[in-house]
């Protein structure tokens, strides 16, 4: 697992964090690591946006209708 260091904290910062740890149980540490978990999964409007941008590589063909692949199927 990797480690990050934040440097230069305001004061009033850490304290209000130990102060939210100590409401959820937690120590700062754990505390942190929930926050930055959450922080860094995709929110919905960033997940249709990167769908978005894979769709847009994705070159633009006709779709065969599946209903009629299926009676040219059955047809056989």
């Amino acid at each position: 697992m990797g480690q990050v260091i934040v440097r230069n904290l305001d004061d009033k910062t850490i304290a209000a964090l130990k102060a939210k740890a100590a409401l959820h149980g937690n120590s700062l540490e754990q505390e942190l690591r929930e926050i930055l978990a959450e922080a860094a999964r995709p929110r919905p409007e960033e997940r249709l946006a990167l769908a978005d941008r894979i769709r847009a590589m994705t070159p633009r063909k006709a779709q065969t209708d599946s209903t009629a692949l299926v009676r040219e199927d059955r047809d056989r």
